[in-house]
This record gives C-alpha cells, sequence and structure tokens, in this order.
C-alpha cells in the first residue's frame, strides 16, 4: 500500500457554463466540457489539456505537450493519478464530504492499495475498448448523472486533473450540467 499525497479542491460554477476549480495548494484550474466524455482546461500555471473518462473509471490526462497521464476513481470523491504519489480529493461532492467523515471515523482508510492504480499505459486498442464500455455504461444507466464522486477528483503529479461522461445527460440541467463527477 501507498500512502499518498492528497490535494483536496472546489469547484464553481461560473456564469458561462464552465467551472472554476480552487486546488488547496493554491492551484487554479478552468474547466468547459467538450464533446462526450471530455473535458477541456487550463490552469494558472500555464498548463492545458484534455481529460476523458475511459470507462471502468479510469481517466485519461492528455497534456498540452501530447504527454498521457492515467487516474482512476476510486470513489468518495477521490481520483488516484499516476503510481499513487498524488489523490485528489472533491471538496465540494457529497462523496467526497462523505469520504472525509468516514476516514474520520476510521471506516476506509488513506492508503490507495495495488489494485486502485490506474495503468501507466494503454495501447489505443485497449482505450477505445473502454471508451465503447463507456459507452455502453452510460447509456444503460440513464440520466443518473455519475459515479460517486469519480468524476469531479482527478489530479496528476503534474498537478492537472480529469473526467467523467455519465454526466453527459445532466448537462443541459438547472445547473448548468456540471455534477459532482465531472473528472475531478
Amino acid at each position: 500500500m501507498n500512502r499518498p499525497r492528497e490535494i483536496g479542491y472546489t469547484d464553481g460554477l461560473l456564469a458561462d457554463g464552465s467551472v472554476h476549480r480552487a486546488y488547496e495548494d493554491g492551484r487554479q484550474e478552468w474547466r468547459r466540457r467538450g464533446t462526450r466524455h471530455v473535458v477541456h482546461w487550463h490552469d494558472s500555471q500555464g498548463g492545458s489539456g484534455t481529460d476523458e473518462l475511459l470507462g471502468m473509471k479510469i481517466l485519461k490526462r492528455v497534456l498540452a505537450d501530447g504527454t498521457v497521464i492515467y487516474g482512476r476513481d476510486i470513489g468518495y470523491g477521490r481520483t488516484v493519478w499516476g503510481r499513487g504519489e498524488t489523490v485528489m480529493i472533491n471538496r465540494t461532492s457529497f462523496g467526497g464530504r462523505m469520504g472525509a467523515i468516514l476516514v474520520g471515523l476510521g471506516v476506509t482508510g488513506l492508503a490507495v492499495t495495488a489494485a486502485q492504480l490506474p495503468p501507466l499505459y494503454l495501447s489505443p486498442e485497449q482505450e477505445e475498448a473502454l471508451r465503447q464500455q463507456q459507452a455502453a455504461q452510460s447509456s444503460s444507466s440513464g440520466s443518473d448523472g455519475g459515479s460517486d464522486g469519480g468524476g469531479g477528483d482527478s489530479g496528476d503529479p503534474s498537478g492537472d486533473q480529469g473526467g467523467d461522461d455519465s454526466w453527459d445527460s445532466s448537462w443541459d440541467g438547472d445547473d448548468g450540467g456540471w455534477t459532482d463527477d465531472d473528472f475531478g
């Protein structure tokens, strides 16, 4: 097991329908929804890229320079990146707040197990299979709004964040379509 560095964040919906994300380490990020399971972002440190929910709670982050980093939603508003060095915690979502309560009660630990780690590398064929799986899951789940905080959580060692497509159907809702699950 690995005890990762934890970085919390909160999301705020902006008037134009995009989201401002503020991290506890002082970074800021602005996120806007693209097509399907993709979120485009840029941050206060000059970084930019896209986050995509591939399926099986795996997130793909592509930085502007082409670097690819994978993350995995591990529940309760947490997303683990890379080899478990960093866990992003969505303090805005119910899942993230519930996770903090459970940790405080000793119900769930903060350590990341090997089974929770995202892949280091996926072939284009593996990524496409995961996209197909996510598309099938999204179409069968209806307008559920997503997993338990996974979409709102993402983070990688470079300080960038990730996504979820189960929120696709809720995009046009009263809240501008952003949910707790818009890849953290």
